[in-house]
This record gives structure tokens, sequence and C-alpha cells, in this order.
């Protein structure tokens, strides 16, 4: 059982990892709390440029869309923007407390209707098959300890013509590209993204479209 708690912990440090990343979430309440707030992603939209991921899922208006180790949700509202009136972002995380950070986040911007919010197990895509049109990965995907398998579960979860991106700091995306390769996932395309972090795009291989 040692294993899969180092898997849970480690996890909930990528959760950790994509927060302080993205500026941190900060303690506080009121007034204080949402200016705090408005700050912390009006800085991740500067540095990370949230739009060239938008625009690598390939999602709009009435897409499903997955955001897996979503944490406090600075990305997932640039996506439920994106899928805004009739889509769906399904955010997954391990971690309930992220999660409810999230809502606080997603309700301030009068998106909450677009969010389930979904707490997963450390390995498990927990995804409906078939049912997606775009599965996000965001400095995440170093954290699974088979992520072969993680790949080819979370490509069952996939539509037709479905996409999966990866994205994540420079030096993780040697591996990350040889993982995708290995799970049999094709690459549609490398946009370019900011000084730290690559976009990766995949899809399934053909003749086995989802």
């Amino acid at each position: 059982m040692r294993w899969v708690l180092a898997v849970v912990v480690a996890l909930g440090c990528a959760s950790c990892e994509r927060n302080e990343a993205q500026g941190g979430p900060s303690t506080g309440s009121g007034t204080s709390r949402t200016d705090e707030t408005a700050k912390e992603q009006e800085r991740f939209d500067k540095e990370r440029k949230p739009e060239k991921v938008v625009e690598a899922l390939g999602i709009k208006p009435g897409s499903r869309v997955a955001d897996i180790g979503a944490g406090s949700g600075l990305l997932t509202v640039h996506l439920a923007r994106a899928v805004k009136p009739n889509g769906k972002v399904v955010a997954t995380d391990i971690d309930q407390q992220v999660l409810d950070l999230m809502y606080a986040r997603l309700s301030a911007a009068g998106l909450a209707d677009l969010v389930e919010r979904r707490v997963v197990g450390a390995d498990s895509p927990d995804l409906e098959e078939g049912q997606y049109d775009a599965i996000l990965l965001a400095e995440v995907d170093h954290y699974f300890s088979d992520p072969i398998a993680w790949l080819h579960d979370a490509t069952k979860a996939l539509r037709p013509g479905g996409r999966i991106v990866i994205s994540n700091r420079l030096h993780r995306r040697t591996k990350s590209m040889a993982t995708a390769e290995k799970a049999g996932l094709v690459l549609k395309g490398e946009p370019s993204a900011v000084d730290t972090h690559f976009i990766a795009v995949f899809v399934a291989p053909p003749g086995k479209d989802p």
C-alpha cells in the first residue's frame, strides 16, 4: 500500500505545484480575498497566456472538455468561457479543498454552472467513454505512476477527432513526448507557448479513433 500512498501524496503535490506556478491561493476573506484572486488570475494570464492552451484544445461553444489536475481553476475559467453557453468542463483533482477554491473562482466569474468538479483517484482518469472533445493535462502528467496506461484509458474518453493536450514545463518535454508516443498517441502539432512551458496536441492513432 505504500506505493499507492506515495502516488496520492505526489499527485497532491502536483496540485500544489500547479497552484504555486499559477500564483498560489492566499488566505483571507471578503473583499481582500476577491482582490487577491483577481490579481492572481491577472498574473497567471499574463505569464502563461492561457488563450494558447484554449486554441490548442480546439474547443468552442458546446464542447465538452476535461481539465485534469485542475487545481484552483486558473486555467479552468478560460475553458469554461470557451465552451459557454451550452458546453461543459469536467475539472478533476484528487483534492476536494482545491476544487472548493475553484468553485469560488468560477462563481465570481459567473461560470460555476458550466463546470463539474470531480474528485478522482490518483491514477485513474475517471472519465466517461466517448464523451469528450478534448482532454487537458497541464503540469500533471509526470505525477502518474503509469502515465502510459493513464493515457491509454484517457483516449477511450475521446469523441471521434478528439484531442489530448499536454502542457508542462520545458524540462519535462522530452519525457512527456516519449510517453505519449509509447501510449500510441499521434502528435498533431506543437504550437508555440511561453518561454517556460510547451504545448503538445495529440490525437488517437488512425484506425483507433474512439
